[in-house]
């Protein structure tokens, strides 16, 4: 045979190996499928006994689990226009403002800091303090009101810190919707009426807070700016101050007046009929899949293991 015809045979058989790889690939592939298709069919009594034990301890945990309700409160920020239009008026004296320490006033910058107030360790704490709320916290923590008796008994009193961050994890929720500005403010306890309760009081305590710390800014304000307008000589300065001492007067006015001093309660919370947590069909239906799926995985890894083995002579 000639080289010619060695070169053209050579060839020819390795177009017909490549020809059969994908052929050979295939085959494999499906061998493999009807492999997995009968372990899922020789396994499916297991399978099905598993995901049954796992949604039967689901269902067992949902209901064993404590029930926890959700209220809700809906808020608007409180847009003072008549505050406002003098604040817009007083524009030009900003600069005189600044250099005594007052403020014109900034709705935005109020409601973030009554929002930041809202979300504080300092507000949640002595709410928990004024309220009586700290030995719930404390028997929710320890499992049980007998175990927080125990722990008290022992002089080992959990940490009000610990509490406030337990608040704040599970019970207090607080979202702002940025199109609209209205914020919601949700607590979730494992009572109905004790979680409406404590909403309605958090936003009262949260406008009084914020009405409070208005009335003493605004009053301290006042009182400076009395005394520099009857030591004041010049007629633009008097006049100047005096157009700043209307306006934190006006401050004065308003934040006596009004007891919904940041937020304006839009719609009150009620005492849930539904509870929020646990989702018991939810959770029932995640543990058969988790189960099932669980079990596909140690079925299909202990093939692959044991295939080689099985192999051998």
């Amino acid at each position: 045979m000639s080289h010619h015809d060695e070169r053209v045979s050579l060839i020819s058989r390795s177009q017909v190996r490549e020809s059969l790889v994908p052929e050979i690939d295939q085959t494999a592939a499906d061998v493999g499928m009807r492999e997995l298709l009968e372990l899922l069919s020789r396994s499916k009594r297991t399978i099905a006994v598993a995901s049954g034990v796992c949604g039967a301890l689901a269902v067992i945990y949902a209901f064993v689990a404590s029930s926890w309700y959700r209220a809700d409160v809906l808020l608007a920020p409180v847009d003072s226009k008549s505050t406002q239009g003098l604040s817009g008026q007083l524009g030009s004296l900003g600069g005189l403002a600044s250099l005594a320490g007052i403020s014109l006033g900034n709705l935005n910058q109020a409601n973030n800091e009554a929002l930041a107030v809202l979300q504080s360790r300092d507000f949640a704490r002595s709410f928990l303090e004024d309220e009586n709320v700290l030995p719930l916290i404390y028997a929710k923590q320890n499992g049980s009101i007998e175990n927080h008796l125990m722990f008290t008994k022992a002089d080992k009193v959990p940490d009000v810190r610990d509490a406030v961050k337990y608040f704040e994890d599970n019970v207090l929720f607080v979202q702002q919707d940025k199109k609209t500005n209205l914020v919601t403010l949700a607590v979730e306890w494992t009572d109905s009426d004790t979680a409406a309760k404590w909403a309605n009081i958090l936003v009262n305590r949260l406008n009084d807070r914020m009405r409070q710390r208005a009335l003493l800014e605004a009053e301290t304000n006042t009182n400076y700016l009395r005394t520099e307008l009857q030591s004041a000589n010049i007629v633009t300065l008097q006049q100047s101050l005096g157009r700043l001492l209307e306006a934190e007067l006006q401050k004065l006015m308003v934040a006596r007046g009004n007891k919904e001093y940041s937020f304006r309660v839009i719609d009150h919370a009620e005492a849930p009929k539904r509870r929020a947590r646990p989702k018991r069909t939810l959770i029932v239906a995640s543990a058969i899949v988790i189960g099932g799926g669980m079990t596909i995985f140690f079925l299909l890894v202990r093939a692959i293991i044991w295939r080689p083995r099985e192999s051998k002579p």
